[in-house]
């Protein structure tokens, strides 16, 4: 018998209270796949498993675990068989040849991981700030946020110990991590689409400046602990 064909890539989408969008997210990802074998693996923090009860269909792996994105994506990259994690949130829009661009850029050998560039889902002339800001923030120090679409090597990304068990600046520590190391990421210079819904939803002005300062205070070394109270007050 011909043994199973060996999956590609495995997307890992952590989630909570996404259940009215999380069937069309996920169609729009499988999608993308064209020729490549994809492994989807969603993780719900809500312990009624409400988001995943929305999703139609059989090629979802589907996980209820504690609520939390880092332990959400360690549950899930702990179930995944592909030598390459994609870290994906719900909200998040890959470009159409997402899948292509993460493999060819992982066939270089000297690189562990990478991640997107990232543009904002509004035609608000704010955001093309926001933006800029993201790209050079992202080319000055090396470090892209989770909503960029962060993927690793799975047996690299296993040999780090996965995200550390912090309730916020998750994907910030990882990459510091990486960047001690002396290991290279590889910015994709095409861009994910992320919602604007938070900044919309707490205002623009305020929800920009909230999360700079974290940044700063996450730098200075305040810890996560404290800094997650004030993102989510």
């Amino acid at each position: 018998m011909n043994s199973p064909r060996p999956v590609d890539l495995s997307v890992i989408i952590p989630v909570l209270n996404e259940g009215p969008g999380i069937h069309d997210a996920l169609s729009r990802v499988q999608a993308l796949a064209g020729d490549r074998l994809l492994e989807l693996i969603v993780v719900d923090g809500d312990p009624s498993g409400s988001t995943i009860q929305a999703i139609r269909g059989r090629f979802v792996k589907k996980l209820i675990n504690e609520q939390g994105r880092a332990r959400q994506m360690n549950a899930g990259a702990a179930l995944a068989s592909g030598p390459i994690l994609l870290f994906l949130h719900a909200d998040t829009l890959l470009p159409e040849n997402a899948v292509q661009l993460i493999l060819s850029a992982m066939e270089d050998a000297r690189i562990v991981g990478g991640a997107f560039t990232l543009a904002i889902a509004s035609k608000r002339a704010i955001f093309r700030i926001t933006e800029r800001y993201a790209a050079l923030r992202t080319r000055v120090t090396g470090i892209p946020f989770g909503d960029q679409a962060i993927f690793l090597r799975r047996e690299y990304f296993n040999k780090l110990g996965g995200y550390s068990d912090i309730p916020l600046m998750e994907d910030v520590e990882l990459m510091k991590r990486i960047r001690k190391r002396g290991d290279r990421i590889a910015i994709l210079p095409e861009k994910v689409l992320t919602s604007a819904r938070r900044w919309e939803r707490e205002g623009i002005l305020y929800c920009t400046c909230r999360n700079l300062l974290l940044q700063i205070l996450y730098s200075f070394g305040v810890s996560p602990t404290r800094l997650a109270r004030w993102y989510r007050s």
